[in-house]
């Protein structure tokens, strides 16, 4: 599986097969294993081995927090897949703005997981699109306001049609 892997402003290409990984086009052998109870995981890369500590910094699990060595370094990790379906949708950045979440490719709504109205937090299921014998689940971005859903269970829809539509999210009013 590739990982997009961006870490000081730099974004490395990640392939993780079996026993190794290849960073950029240079293979290593690599293993992991995470110590129970802790947050912390021991890594094995090449002839080097490490103990890291991980902290998720958002619901989607795209940002991470990790330390090692004594040092703290801030992560974002996004798999080849959702690159490319946001990249085919064109969605990227902008989905945390709100707007419409559109279908990365034709294929069949298998379920709407919100309703309009409902507050949604970064990383919730909005909708699942079967293609190609996969489903697909569509996740909100940044939190939001679900304002209009343009689909409903069984229905087709085509690459690029609009299933849900986000706006910001409700301000809550002070209080008196």
């Amino acid at each position: 599986m590739k990982y997009h892997v961006t870490l000081r402003g730099h974004t490395y290409v990640i392939d993780v097969s079996g026993g190794a990984v290849t960073v950029d086009g240079e293979r290593m052998e690599a293993h992991w294993a995470a110590i129970p109870g802790t947050p912390l995981i021991h890594l094995l890369l090449g002839k080097h081995s490490w103990t890291v500590a991980c902290q998720r910094l958002d619901n989607a699990g795209r940002r991470w927090a990790m330390g090692a060595a004594g040092e703290r370094l801030e992560v974002e990790v996004q798999d080849d897949r959702s690159k490319q379906v946001e990249e085919l949708t064109g969605q990227g950045r902008k989905v945390a703005a709100g707007g419409p979440v559109r279908a990365p490719m034709p294929g069949l709504v298998v379920r709407v997981e919100v309703t309009v109205g409902q507050e949604v937090a970064a990383g919730t299921g909005l909708v699942v699109v079967e293609a190609m014998k996969m489903e697909n689940e569509l996740r909100a971005h940044s939190r939001g306001l679900v304002e209009q859903i343009h689909v409903e269970a069984g229905q087709r829809v085509e690459k690029g049609a609009p299933l849900v539509t986000l706006g910001p999210p409700k301000v809550a009013e002070p209080s008196s």
